[in-house]
Parts: C-alpha cells; structure tokens; sequence
C-alpha cells in the first residue's frame, strides 16, 4: 500500500469515527414466548406440545436534518432472523421503509383486519389452509407511509413497490431470481380512515403485479376493502378480499368474505368470533374444481401482567380447498405467552 492510500484511508477512517460520534444511536431488545398445545381431529399431529419464541432488536439513530433512522430485526422460532426493514421517519415526507418481504407492509397490512381476541380465524394450530391477499408485502420492496401533516384527519395511506415481485430476503449486492411466475414489478396502495365517525375504521387496499404472459392471462391483481366497529367493548368487522392469479394451467382466484366480533369483557378478559368463507376458482380447462373453504374460530384470551392465556376453538370444512370429508377438521389450540 503507498503513501498516499495511506492517507486517505486513515482519512476515510477518521471521518466515519466522527459521524459515528456526532450521531451514536440506541440497540433495544425485546421479546417473548409461547407455549402451546394443539389438539387437532383427522390429523396426525405427532407431540401436542410446541413452543415458539420471538426477539426482536430495534436500532435508532437521528440524522442532522431531523429524520430518525431506524433498523428492525425479528427473530422467530429457531430461525436465524425472520424479519428485517430498515426505515427513515422524516420531518415532513413520512416514513420510507426497506422491508425484507416477510409480510406486514403493502396489501399484506390489511390481508386480515377482523377483530380477535387472539389470532386471526386461519392463524390457530388447524391448518386451514385459506388464501389471503398479500400483494408486495412478501417481496422485498420499498414502501412509504405517507405523512399525516399530507392527509386529512384520521387518515393514513401506504404506497409499496417491488421492482421484481416474489422474491424476499435478499442480501445486499445480490439480485433476487426469477420465480415460477415470472413477476414483474409491483405496486400495493392501502388507505384507512378512522375520523369518519367514532368507533368507525374503514380500509381498502389494491395491488397489481406483472406477471409472464406465457403463464398468465393478466398481470396479477388483489384488492382488500372492509370496516371495523368499535363500540362499548364490543368491535364487529367485515372484509371483502379478492386475489386474481389469472394463471392459466392452475388457480384463477382466491375471494374471501371474512367476519367476526370480539368483545373486552374487561382490561384483562376478551373473547371472539370469527367466520372466513374462501372461494377458489380455477382456470377454464383444469381438471379440478371449485371449491369454497369456510373455517370458524371461537377464542378467548385472559392477561395477568406479562401473562397471557389464550384458548382457541378451530373448525374447517374443505380444508386446503379439498372437499373430501378427510379435510373437515376440528382444533383446539391452548397458548400460554411470556413477554420480556
């Protein structure tokens, strides 16, 4: 190495010390875990016991204009890390956010919105299977969460894009591969509005996404549109969603009509209901059916302190879109959650 390299990396060195310096940050970690056990009619399930765990880092630092920047890391049962996003809160333009594509930004934030006193209907040990919408949020992809100095009152709106959808997770330097479908690119937009009157949250949410044309009668499109009504310590929600493949040797679309009601006995005692109907439609010329999935959950959920107690009471027909009677199925899910 000459002289003169020298220079600049101590140089180089010396500056990324002093910025260092001039905007040291804060690493937080918090957590939790999860006991569970599952009983589930017609399956072989195997122990009943299960356990899952969840850590998660939050890094933050401030730039010299005012904008906040922050790095989320998830970490989710014995997986290296299950979920990463960088993001800028700015002053006045909102928040940017780079999402790995593990779900939760674009289409994906409002893939479920019914009320619950634990889990989403299809999200206890009984696998239903059911489809929802996701859009971009399972790629990799940029999202931006508007500024509400932008919006009216009570108003928020999330625009996501992915410049190649169906891929996630991708290291830095590396581009992420071609899938089976040949996705394109891809934009989600998602708006909800909770100023309308109280009690009262309305939300809708499109997304397109390129697709093969070799594979692909159209690009592919979901949209998801709904409400939530809270009142007293009752919340009753309803929410149409629909995903159009338009692949043309499998699935043309998933639709799903999805309702419930929790209801907060207490600070500490809620129950709920939850009903999901899910038509899959295939396409003209594939051999197998049609076929509507309806799965109903029953919960309950008791917190004592960091303590919580959730009961849950699945049930199934046509599971994984089968209508044979094998894939109508009954679950009860018992969880015991510690946060730290």
């Amino acid at each position: 190495m000459n002289k003169l390299t020298k220079i600049g990396v101590s140089a180089l060195c010396g500056s990324l010390a002093a910025i260092a310096s001039a905007n040291a940050g804060a690493l937080s970690v918090s957590g939790g875990a999860t006991a569970t056990y599952s009983s589930n009619s017609h399956e072989t399930t195997g122990n009943p016991l299960g356990m899952a765990s969840a850590i998660s880092f939050k890094g933050t630092g401030e730039l010299d204009n005012g904008s906040t920047v922050t790095l989320a890391l998830d970490q989710d049962d014995q997986s290296g890390y299950s979920a990463g996003s960088i993001s800028i809160a700015t002053p006045s333009m909102g928040t940017w956010t780079l999402d790995q594509g593990a779900g939760g930004s674009g289409l994906d934030r409002i893939d479920d919105m019914i009320p619950t006193a634990w889990e989403e209907t299809n999200g206890t040990s009984l696998g239903t299977g059911a489809q929802t919408v996701a859009g971009v949020g399972g790629s990799m992809n940029i999202e931006w969460n508007v500024s509400s100095d932008m919006l009216p009152d009570g108003m928020s709106l999330q625009v996501a894009h992915s410049p190649r959808a169906g891929t996630s997770g991708t290291n830095d330097k590396v581009q992420g591969g071609d899938n089976a479908n040949g996705y394109g690119a891809g934009w989600d937009f998602v708006v909800q509005h909770s100023a309308i009157m109280d009690g009262l949250n309305v939300f809708a949410g499109y997304s397109t996404i390129e697709q093969n044309a070799a594979t692909a009668d159209g690009d592919r499109n979901g949209y998801s549109i709904g409400a939530t009504y809270a009142v007293g310590g009752a919340t009753l929600g309803y929410q149409l969603t629909r995903d159009s493949h338009n692949l043309i040797s499998s699935t043309s679309m998933y639709e799903n009509n999805m309702y419930g009601v929790s209801f907060a006995v207490n600070d500490d005692l809620s129950i709920s209901y939850g009903v999901m109907k899910s038509q899959k439609e295939v396409a003209d010329g594939v051999a197998t059916t049609d076929v509507e999935l309806e799965a109903n959950s029953l919960q309950i959920a008791y917190s004592m302190g960091g303590a919580s107690l959730k009961i849950a009471e699945t049930s199934v027909d046509n599971g994984t879109y089968n209508s044979t009677t094998a894939q109508d199925k009954d679950g009860t899910t018992i969880a015991l959650s510690l946060a730290f």
